[in-house]
C-alpha cells in the first residue's frame, strides 16, 4: 500500500468510483484562484518579479466592475491559473470584498463542461446561484458562481471556456 506521498493519480481513482453525482457536474480541473487587489498592476508586478509567473491575459470586464488579469505558472499551459482582481469602481463586488476583508484570495473557479447544466444540477442539490443566467467572464467564457454561505465559505465560480459554447 502506497504512503500518501506515494500516492499516485490512478491509485486515487477508486475515490469517486461509484460515488452519485461525482461526474454529472462536468467539473474537469480547477480553473484558477482568484485574488482581489486594490491595484492591478502592483499586484502583477509583484506575482511576476517575485514568484516569475507569466501574465497571459488582462482585460477589463466592465460588467463585473474589474480590471483583471490571469497569470500562469511555469511552462503548464493547461494547468490552473491564478486571477488578480482589481475594482473599476467603488460599488463593484470586488471593491466591497475589499472594503470588508482587504486584499486576498476570493474566489476558487473551476472549468465546467456546460456551466447552465451545472448551475441546474446544483440548484437541484439545494444550492444557491448567484446569477439566474450564466454571465461573461474572463476571455468571453460563460460564468456562475455558488453563494459562499452553501459552499462553506467559499465563492465558488463555475467557469466555462469561449471555446464550449456558441452563445
Amino acid at each position: 500500500m502506497p504512503t500518501d506521498h506515494e500516492l499516485r493519480s490512478t491509485d486515487a481513482d477508486h475515490l469517486t468510483t461509484g460515488v452519485p453525482g461525482a461526474d454529472e457536474l462536468g467539473v474537469l480541473r480547477v480553473d484558477h484562484v482568484g485574488i482581489a487587489v486594490p491595484e492591478l498592476d502592483a499586484a502583477i508586478a509583484f506575482y511576476t518579479e517575485t514568484f516569475g509567473m507569466t501574465c497571459v491575459h488582462t482585460e477589463t470586464n466592465a460588467d463585473q466592475g474589474v480590471r483583471e488579469a490571469m497569470l500562469r505558472v511555469g511552462d503548464d499551459r493547461a494547468g490552473a491559473q491564478l486571477q488578480l482582481l482589481a475594482p473599476v469602481s467603488p460599488d463593484s463586488s470586488i471593491a466591497r470584498f475589499l472594503d470588508r476583508r482587504g486584499p486576498g484570495v476570493q474566489q476558487l473557479a473551476y472549468t465546467v463542461r456546460d456551466v447552465r447544466r451545472a448551475a441546474a444540477m446544483l440548484r437541484e442539490r439545494g444550492l444557491r446561484l448567484l446569477y439566474d443566467e450564466p454571465r461573461t467572464g474572463t476571455a468571453g467564457s460563460r460564468i456562475n458562481f455558488v453563494h459562499p454561505a452553501d459552499a462553506g465559505g467559499v465563492l465558488v465560480e463555475l467557469v466555462e471556456p469561449a471555446d464550449n459554447h456558441t452563445s
